[in-house]
């Protein structure tokens, strides 16, 4: 009997041996995905991003972390409040150029936005990145060293503003001691911050279109917002090989101010995410096993309305 209870323990500890990954395996796992959203600027243009929002809605699909630029950090702060997209397609169709900004003499931009405090503040549904729905960031540029700087926690206000602070237009906005102006130079489209967040799979909205059209620029505006619209078109490998799926709205023909073209933007950014909708659900669908540590993807899938 002593014999046999030797040779079970052998067996049992040699079965235990079998079944422990090696040193070089990384345990998977089959579950649904995390998705992050990754909203990108655009002044106007960005209302696109609702409309990307709205489908996810109506499709069922959680999105699970946003990141914002710009504009897309006004929509990503108000959708992560808990705002819906319905709500925040009736506020789009009211808001318009003048909510945001107030013209002002300064050598360092003509306008500041400090009217878009008063705007979030009777928009969003809290105030402090601790009590959002969903977890976000928003991403701004520190104008003395270029640097990225990601805010996921505090006050939202300021972060949002600073993030909306467009070089030559917009003030810079003074946060703990540092000018703050646009996240686009750091982030055009804030895919990378979604994976620090531990977002797994990730979807950019990127509003790819030129400031001026044939007839060339009306005013300096014009030429200040062509020129980072070309710095971004070459910047693009950066922040596509931090994302999975990269959706692209139509905005062609849309000035930065065109607010009151909200509709038709936002319907820009429905037909982009329907278009994009079988990709996404074979995330939920078919999830693939996912490492414990997942590689970030080299080459998106890019769609285009």
């Amino acid at each position: 009997m002593n014999k046999i209870g030797k040779v079970a323990r052998s067996l049992q500890a040699f079965a235990k041996e079998i079944g422990r990954p090696r040193a070089d395996e990384s345990p998977t796992i089959s579950r649904t995905p995390s998705i992050g959203l990754a909203l990108g600027g655009g002044f106007a243009r960005g209302l696109a991003h609702i409309g990307v929002i709205k489908v996810f809605e109506e499709e069922g699909i959680p999105i699970s972390f946003v990141a914002g630029t710009s504009v897309g950090s006004v929509i990503g702060a108000a959708y992560c409040s808990g705002m819906s997209a319905k709500e925040l397609e009736e506020v789009a169709g009211l808001v318009r150029f003048k909510h945001f900004a107030r013209w002002t003499i300064s050598r360092l931009g003509v306008a500041s936005n400090d009217r878009m405090a008063g705007f979030l503040r009777r928009v969003l549904k809290c105030r402090r990145f601790e009590d959002l729905k969903i977890p976000l960031a928003v991403t701004a540029t520190d104008f003395v060293s270029g640097d990225a700087v990601v805010f996921r926690e505090g006050d939202l206000i300021d972060p949002v503003r600073a993030s909306c602070a467009y070089p030559g237009m917009f003030l810079p906005v003074n946060i703990n001691g540092k000018l703050l102006i646009d996240g686009l130079l750091a982030h055009a489209v804030p895919t990378v911050p979604l994976r620090e967040m531990g977002a797994e799979k990730v979807v950019g909205v990127y509003l790819s279109a030129g400031w001026v059209n044939m007839n060339g620029p009306r005013h300096v505006f014009d030429v200040i917002g062509q020129c980072f619209s070309i710095a971004q078109q070459k910047m693009c490998g950066v922040w596509e090989a931090a994302a999975d799926l990269v959706v692209t709205p139509d905005v062609r023909g849309f000035s930065y101010d065109g607010f009151d073209r909200a509709k038709e933007l936002i319907a820009s950014g429905e037909t982009v995410a329907r278009a994009a909708m079988p990709k996404i659900k074979s995330w939920l669908e078919h999830p693939e096993p996912q490492k414990a540590q997942q590689a970030v993807p080299g080459t998106p899938l890019i769609v285009r309305a």
